[in-house]
């Protein structure tokens, strides 16, 4: 990686070909629209965002989803919106549904 370069690959979508494939292309104009894509190591995406060229992406927030969809690969826990590392989680079970608003009242500063 060139110093100052960016963590993560960077390409080039001439003719649409991995636009089209994730249904950004916009033919019309003759380029992908704004979309990104988190896929796992399994080589499926977990989360997308998608939108028109005037508004730009949140790289934080990109970091920050990357980060917490790590963790929960790791520990099979489950993390809230805004989850920063460090921060409370839940093991998924059974007798939490209807009552995840509980746990997080006890549990969480949030």
């Amino acid at each position: 990686m060139v110093k100052g370069g960016v963590p993560f690959p960077m390409l080039s979508d001439q003719g649409g070909a991995i636009g089209t494939a994730y249904g950004i292309y916009d033919e019309a104009a003759g380029v992908d629209i704004r979309g990104r894509f988190i896929i796992d190591p399994d080589g499926v995406i977990q989360a997308m965002e998608v939108l028109t060229p005037p508004v730009g992406r949140n790289v934080t927030e990109l970091v920050r989803q990357i980060k917490a969809f790590q963790h929960v690969r790791k520990t099979g826990e489950v993390t809230p919106s805004g989850w920063q590392p460090g921060r409370p989680t839940l093991t998924p079970r059974p007798e939490l549904t209807g009552k995840v608003w509980k746990e997080w009242k006890v549990k969480s500063a949030f």
